[in-house]
């Protein structure tokens, strides 16, 4: 218990640290690409503008070009076998499709934005490999400065013990409140504190994946980013009826690991927790459409279930995060007994979602399914994760990029939202 009080002393610490960080230096994510001209000059970031690999399955290397120098920290991970490269927030120019071809030791890899002002590139490996090398060259010969990794094949001995031998700093990614807290006081907006007295329900949108990781992607439309605008109309949506207090656990690309998450939802004392996200299929599997509604449960209702939480629970793989140092608090937590409960008001918000959705949406032919998601295995939030639709399906999509749909489809569920929370509402009082 004592350890598990630390950890969250800590935590809460560093994130206080962060944000006074980002007040203190940092320019807001995106200020570049999303807000108005103004008098201040646009965050400059190293722009990387090509990839490639070379070798074979004995020595792999990688080169990034760059247009200027850069520092970064490269590791390795375990389980699955991953290369990890940390750096300063980098434009990634690269072209379309870049890292899902492999070579030599290297499946495919994958790069994106892990924290503000912080990139980060991921390296699914074919097996277990050493870093022999690792360097940043000047620019030289009309050639751009470049990010070269040399990697050499090892026994899984000789990789554990090189994990244990590393000493390597943790980059860890900034819950997304925070970095919006410090993007609006560097624009100038107010930020009103939480009051004491504020009695409402607070209510956590997460809009799945971010940042390095993509989510699924088809039609050149890619989850990620679908269900961030969804999540932010939600969210304008809730605020505007001034019942609630609206938490997101991103607001912009950023990566925000799975733990993370759920940690929002507990230290919030969230009365309900809302992930949004969006499926697809492998044209060999069909052409499945329409929305389903997902609640925590041991065992997956179906084979489509299962597939979709363990693709989903591979969030945490994908970021790069080591998944050794899960604490065993969130593995463990289908044992606690106060999970009980809240799956019973899980599943009572989850059937009033599907009321209201299937008078404004498409259902899957399934709309209700459970699932061992990570995301939700917080033991005293009612939490639910929705598939707004399948990117895959052509139908789907064009509904997942309408506006109408989506006021449409945020009605629906603002609507339940609010019968769900009705009766605790009543009990809290008249909100300030």
């Amino acid at each position: 218990m004592a350890s598990r009080a630390n950890r969250r002393v800590l935590l809460g610490y560093a994130l206080v640290c962060a944000a006074a960080l980002l007040c203190s230096h940092a320019p807001p994510v995106g200020a570049a690409e999303d807000q108005s001209p103004t008098p201040t000059a646009a965050p400059n970031f190293p722009v990387a503008s090509g990839a490639r690999l070379a070798g074979d399955s004995k020595q792999t290397r990688f080169v990034l070009d760059l247009d200027k120098t850069i520092q970064f920290s490269a590791f390795a991970l375990a389980d699955p076998y991953r290369v990890v490269v940390d750096m300063p927030q980098v434009s990634f120019q690269l072209a379309a499709g870049t890292g899902t071809a492999g070579r030599g030791l290297i499946k495919a890899f994958r790069y994106g934005l892990v924290m503000p002002g912080g990139s980060r590139i991921v390296f699914d490996l074919t097996g277990p490999a050493k870093i022999a090398n690792s360097y940043v060259l000047d620019a030289a010969n009309s050639q751009p400065p470049r990010l070269v990794l040399e990697l050499e094949q090892v026994d899984r001995t000789s990789f554990v013990q090189s994990l244990a031998a590393a000493s390597r700093p943790e980059l860890r990614p900034v819950i997304a409140d925070a970095a919006a807290t410090a993007a609006a006081v560097e624009a100038g907006a107010t930020v009103k504190p939480v009051a004491a007295t504020d009695l409402r329900p607070v209510v956590v949108i997460d809009p799945g994946h971010g940042g390095i990781d993509n989510g699924t992607q088809a039609g050149g439309e890619s989850e990620k980013n679908l269900v961030l605008g969804f999540g932010l109309a939600l969210r304008d949506r809730l605020e505007k009826s001034g019942k609630y207090r609206v938490v997101m656990t991103r607001t912009d690309d950023t990566f925000i690991p799975l733990a993370d998450r759920v940690r929002i939802g507990r230290n919030q004392s969230a009365a309900l927790f809302v992930s949004i996200h969006a499926d697809a299929l492998p044209r060999r599997e069909g052409d499945a459409r329409g929305a389903t509604i997902y609640t925590l449960s041991d065992r997956a209702s179906d084979a489509e279930a299962e597939r979709l939480a363990e693709a989903e629970n591979k969030a945490d793989a994908i970021g790069g995060v080591n998944l050794t140092e899960e604490p065993t608090d969130v593995a463990d937590i289908l044992i606690d007994l106060a999970q009980r409960e809240t799956r019973t008001f899980s599943n009572r918000f989850a059937r009033l979602l599907m009321g209201e959705m299937k008078n404004t949406v498409r259902m899957h032919k399934h709309p209700l399914k459970s699932a061992g998601f990570r995301v939700l295995k917080a033991p005293d939030v009612p939490s639910v994760l929705i598939e707004l639709g399948y990117v895959s399906n052509k139908g789907d999509r064009e509904h997942l990029v309408s506006e109408n749909w989506r006021s449409r489809t945020v009605g629906s569920m603002a609507q339940a939202i609010d019968t769900f929370l009705a009766k605790r509402l009543a009990t809290a009082g008249p909100a300030n």
